[in-house]
């Protein structure tokens, strides 16, 4: 690998910091990747509970298809053909507590079929979604880094599709579901935190399903975070688990490093950091960067709520789940102060055989809540107390789940449930949030600024610079960061090498 004899320091071994690390080594540059765990992978992961593994992040990668959109960005940071991808036939199935359900299956045309013959009454509004999940099929969105002339390029193919894509983001999901009247139809919408995302961000994946270009990868989070390590040892970056950055070194008003807990201090030409954003801002710079537009930003943008997740190690095949599963619920599970559920969805890993040993399946649960600070100060201030509301939420769960799968409690091997506390504690991430920004019509795609004004050396990258979150986040920042580095630096750009 040629050197151009500068050095970049990462900080956060999560999929941004990951794939800045690859293209960094890829273009000569010294790489030194400082993670406070003793793991890669941050939000993209999973934990092993007994013979089970239960998935807390990737439920399907957009680029799984080889002539897809990121396919060849993914490529570029790691052998994407080793994966084995799985494109499930049903997207979601939801269900009532009185045996009526709805699936929306991910081949367009088969969802439509599907709705009409449930819910003939809509038939005008079906065929009108389904031909939106046709049309921005062919919409391919716009990477931070394209040269201009890339861009107009694009942009000109795109045409077509803009009015359309124009109007679903205006729109939150829950607003273009109150078009439909079958109850569970209007459920698919109206459902959840996703509810209060743009439109044109369901018509999208639903649209990359149907293309088989967000397929669900064998191994989940872990086997992708596992080749881009692999690849990273292969250019020989240098990895540093189990250190804390405790602040950037800035001087004249340049990054040229970091400082550990442990005081030591690690110098570099560029600082990258791919940690949470409000912790880089106001905690490693002290806040001396933020600006007026960095403080509206983070007091008007709208960030994904934080999680609980129930796991459940079940000793029973159940294959014959559709792979995700929403319960429309008569009565609202409490799962805090001020968060009630009206819906509660379940994730079947029979798909998985890694994940669980024959015969058996893994069940995770997910519960959105923005009362974050409910868990911290419990775990913090009555440790039995949270432990005790850990227990009631584990088992009004599977209580919820039996309702669907009867028998279900006496094959339980394996309970577990993570809180907001814990994402806090394993990612630092800011509320605890599951993905930094929300995409909304207020948001839209805007990228975010990966600077700060008046430091020079230094960039962000991740969930916290591109709204919508989600691994794609992690590698068009990190693309678009290392080509602003290069360009300053006047050192080629080599993606591909």
């Amino acid at each position: 690998m040629a050197q151009n004899n500068r050095k970049i320091v990462v900080i956060g071994a999560g999929i941004a910091g990951l794939c800045a690390a690859v293209y960094a080594r890829k273009c000569g540059y010294e790489v030194e990747l400082v993670e406070q765990h003793e793991s890669a992978g941050g939000l993209a992961t999973s934990w092993r509970r007994g013979d089970y593994t239960f998935e807390t992040c990737l439920h399907w990668l957009l680029g799984s298809g080889p002539k897809g959109m990121l396919h060849a960005q993914w490529q570029e940071v790691f052998d994407i053909g080793k994966l084995k991808f799985v494109d499930p036939e049903v997207y979601v199935r939801l269900e009532t507590e009185h045996g009526e359900s709805l699936s929306i299956y991910s081949n367009v045309d088969r969802m439509e079929a599907e709705l009409l013959k449930v819910a003939p009454q809509d038939d005008v509004e079906i065929r009108r979604f389904a031909s939106a999940v046709r049309r921005v099929s062919k919409f391919k969105m716009l990477a931070p880094d394209e040269p201009w002339a890339r861009k107009w390029l694009t942009s000109l193919r795109a045409l077509p599709c803009l009015p359309l894509l124009r109007k679903l983001s205006s729109v939150t999901i829950e607003e273009y579901g109150r078009r439909f009247t079958h109850p569970l139809l209007k459920s698919f919408f109206e459902g959840g935190e996703s509810a209060r995302l743009s439109a044109v961000t369901l018509i999208l994946s639903l649209a990359w399903m149907s293309e088989h270009n967000a397929g669900y990868p064998i191994g989940g989070s872990q086997a992708v975070i596992g080749l881009i390590v692999e690849k990273l040892r292969e250019l020989g970056g240098h990895f540093r688990f189990g250190a804390r950055v405790a602040r950037v070194r800035v001087e004249r008003d340049a990054a040229v490093g970091v400082q550990l807990a442990d005081g030591e201090a690690i110098a570099a030409d560029w600082v990258i950091s791919a940690a949470d954003g409000h912790s880089t801002i106001y905690e490693l710079l002290g806040g001396k960067y933020a600006d007026e537009i960095t403080e509206k930003t983070y007091a008007t943008l709208e960030s994904f709520p934080s999680y609980l997740q129930v796991s459940l190690g079940i000793a029973r095949d159940l294959s014959q789940q559709a792979g995700y599963v929403t319960r429309v619920l008569d009565a609202p599970l409490i799962v805090d102060p001020g968060t009630q559920l009206r819906q509660v969805s379940f994730r079947f890993f029979h798909y998985d055989p890694t994940f669980a040993p024959p015969g058996k399946t893994a069940v995770t649960c997910f519960l959105p809540t923005r009362n974050y600070e409910f868990w911290v100060n419990l775990q913090h201030r009555d440790p039995q107390r949270y432990q005790a509301e850990k227990h009631r939420i584990c088992g009004e769960v599977i209580a919820i789940l039996e309702r669907s799968v009867p028998d279900v409690r006496q094959a339980i091997e394996v309970m577990d449930v993570s809180t907001p506390a814990t994402v806090i504690r394993y990612t630092g991430n800011w509320k605890g949030s599951m993905e930094g920004w929300l995409l909304t019509p207020k948001s839209a795609f805007r990228p975010l600024r990966k600077t700060l004004p008046g430091l020079s050396q230094f960039l962000m990258v991740g969930q916290w610079v591109m709204p919508g979150g989600g691994l794609p986040s992690g590698l068009m920042t990190a693309r678009s960061a290392i080509q602003a580095v290069c360009k300053q630096d006047r050192a080629p750009f080599t993606p591909q090498r």
